[in-house]
């Protein structure tokens, strides 16, 4: 038997969709919460997936990265040379900041779950967490402090409105960094004291100061010069 779609989210192409591909997940030793919609009887609600199916149905896929997004699965798009090589850069200039401030924290790279709510978690490009011990098994950051996206043409609307309200409905986020490589240029959205939603855009030469913790991002280091070979 094969039944359900799987969710594709194309950060070239901007598509938020579903594939024209039927999937056969029988292979997975489970049956899909798609596949489970569809054997419903029709005046049944389909499921929607919480955070911990998610999880653990994520844990059991031999590739790919996945967001759930309202209860649905979203597979991510294999990403270019440009947003891998950002993504690596802003990691480092996150660990390089917390080893200069010499923070109790910790800076992650993507792979990391942020639990937006029970069917809504994304995986931001880089993120960090402070004073939280780490737990080897872990998926899920359990207090991120500031979150990072490296922003592409197709996944701009998504990134800039969408994330900004989901990001900062977790209590314990105080800053939302929008890497773009393109404009060259960091878009710093802080929670402030009030506990209102301050925006900031920032260039090559200004530095980003992240309080709380207390480190200082130099954009340059988020956006190096990088020669590349069109």
């Amino acid at each position: 038997m094969t039944c359900g779609y799987v969710a594709i989210e194309d950060r070239h192409t901007g598509d938020a969709g579903r594939t024209g591909q039927h999937i056969r997940w029988w292979d997975f030793g489970r049956l899909s919460w798609e596949c489970y919609a569809v054997l419903m009887p029709t005046q049944t609600k389909p499921h929607r997936m919480t955070v911990a199916e998610f999880l653990d149905w994520a844990s059991a896929q031999p590739r790919g990265r996945y967001e759930l997004v309202h209860g649905e699965v979203v597979q991510m798009a294999p990403e270019r040379e440009l947003h891998s090589v950002i993504k690596g850069e802003v990691y480092a200039a996150l660990r390089d900041a917390i080893k200069r401030a010499g923070l109790p924290c910790r800076a992650y790279g993507d792979g990391m779950t942020v639990v937006i709510n029970d069917h809504l978690a994304r995986e931001p490009d880089a993120s960090v967490q402070c004073g939280v011990p780490y737990k080897r098994r872990n998926m899920i950051l359990q207090a991120p402090l500031i979150v990072v996206e490296v922003v592409s043409p197709s996944s701009e609307r998504v990134d800039t409105v969408e994330k900004v309200d989901e990001y900062f409905s977790v209590t314990s986020i105080q800053h939302y960094l929008i890497v773009d490589p393109t404009a060259k240029m960091v878009t710093h959205h802080e929670r402030s004291e009030g506990g209102a939603i301050e925006k900031r855009d920032l260039l090559g030469g200004d530095i980003i100061e992240l309080k709380p913790p207390g480190m200082k991002v130099p954009v340059s280091e988020l956006l190096p010069e990088i020669e590349w070979d069109m």
